[in-house]
């Protein structure tokens, strides 16, 4: 039983998804932080404070959370897709 899990642990792909999944944490942080730290002030200086959370539906219904999700959602989602475009145009550029 041992010895199968170690060949298991230890081929390539479950590697590779190992590494993918630690260097996607890594990169999850960066995007969170272009978007909280850059894009979200821009926004904020154009548009005014960009924070929804005293946004309330009654006294339980916290809509402004679900509104600050959405509106970060859009924007890290923007965020990645520009970055792997660019990615991918610069992988094509070396070929």
């Amino acid at each position: 039983m041992w010895s199968e899990l170690k060949a298991f642990l230890l081929r390539g792909d479950v590697i590779t998804l190992a590494v993918a999944f630690i260097i996607g944490g890594a990169f999850n942080k960066i995007v969170d932080s272009l978007v909280a730290d850059v894009i979200t002030p821009i926004i904020g200086m154009i548009v005014g404070n960009p924070d929804f959370s005293s946004i309330k539906i009654g006294e339980s219904i916290m809509i402004g959370n679900f509104l600050n999700s959405v509106i970060s959602f859009i924007l890290v989602g923007t965020v990645l897709f520009f970055m792997i475009k660019a990615a991918g145009k610069n992988a094509g550029d070396a070929k």
